[in-house]
């Protein structure tokens, strides 16, 4: 029979052998998966890692990110589904890479004549915060940003609508409708894949934001940016956390990615628009040039994508969306933001 002493000791081995399991328990940091579709020397790639990195900052290293730029974890049009399967706990991507998915943030793409990439970021994540759709109750939204306004960049000049006509452009979810308003023959692909297709004549113009010119290097298989304002659409991107896992962290926890979200709105919007400006001087560089239409000849393209906007706004509606409150929203968005 074992002694009192014994017992006793034996009691307090046990209490300790809890007490430390449950420190180490407490110890060890939460994991959480961050994929991103932009490579490392990618402005965005960069930010990807700095929102990484104050989000164990500011836990005090209670949470642990894991961080795969360039989708060397999850392909950028596989993203969304993959957060959502719990592949990866967060993401970063295209909305538009997910075709269908989306119907009412596909609003956000209508070529509205977008000025800045920081407009955009502000629309995107007003028009979330207004209309609130139900196709995005899959996720937890950490937050939306948008590029600034997509130009033609080509191989041969484009100098006015006809110019355009025939050519092959690169492009990919709701802008496959703007290339053939306009026209031309869209080859839809990721951003990506562009390069190379550009290099092998697969496509011989893309449809992006100037700042692709020096973040995707795509300034050295073009030799011509044609600024179609006029036509400035933007794309939405955002970043996502699969629901089960936010649902998983602490209060407190929370509150601090929220409050690094907004943040992070600024920083993106804003290196939207300090990218543009690096992509044109990065292109001008290499000798490409760089036309301006005429007021005239933009209000011609504008003319030719309209019907786009139309159109949406009728299928959407057949699908049971307020499309036109949608595309109202974002015509006084432009104006106003």
């Amino acid at each position: 029979m074992m002694s009192k002493t014994g017992i006793i000791a034996s009691i307090l081995s046990i209490t300790l052998a809890v007490s430390l399991a449950a420190t180490a328990a407490m110890a060890k940091p939460i994991e959480i998966s961050f994929s991103n579709m932009f490579p490392p020397s990618h402005i965005h790639g960069q930010l990807g890692q700095e929102y990484c990195d104050e989000i164990e900052k500011r836990t005090d290293g209670r949470v642990k990110m894991t961080y795969y730029p360039g989708g060397s974890l999850i392909s950028p049009p596989q993203t969304y589904s993959a957060i959502v399967d719990g592949i990866t706990d967060m993401g970063f991507s295209v909305l538009g890479y997910s075709r269908g998915v989306f119907p009412a943030l596909e609003a956000i793409d209508l070529p509205m004549g977008y000025k800045s990439g920081i407009q955009a970021t502000k629309i995107i994540n007003a028009f979330y915060e207004k209309f609130q759709p139900k196709e995005l109750d899959k996720i937890k939204v950490m937050f939306f940003t948008a590029h600034g306004p997509g130009l033609i960049h080509s191989k041969d000049p484009i100098r006015k609508l006809e110019d355009i006509k025939g050519m092959k452009v690169r492009c990919y979810g709701f802008s496959v409708k703007v290339v053939e308003a306009l026209g031309a023959v869209p080859v839809a692909m990721a951003q990506n894949q562009a390069y190379e297709a550009l290099q092998k004549g697969v496509c011989n113009a893309t449809l992006v934001p100037i700042e692709a010119l020096k973040g995707w290097k795509q300034a050295e298989v073009i030799n011509y940016t044609t600024e179609t304002y006029s036509i400035g659409y933007t794309s939405g991107l955002y970043l996502f956390m699969n629901k089960d896992k936010w649902a998983d962290l602490p209060a407190d926890i929370q509150a601090i990615f929220e409050q690094v979200n907004k943040e992070w709105i600024v920083k993106y919007g804003e290196a939207w628009d300090t990218s543009d400006q690096e992509g044109r001087e990065f292109t001008l560089e290499l000798g490409n040039e760089i036309i301006s239409l005429s007021p005239e000849e933009n209000k011609r393209w504008a003319a030719a994508v309209a019907p786009v906007i139309d159109s949406w706004v009728k299928e959407a509606s057949k699908k049971g969306l307020p499309a036109q409150d949608y595309v109202d929203f974002l015509r006084e968005a432009v104006k106003t933001y």
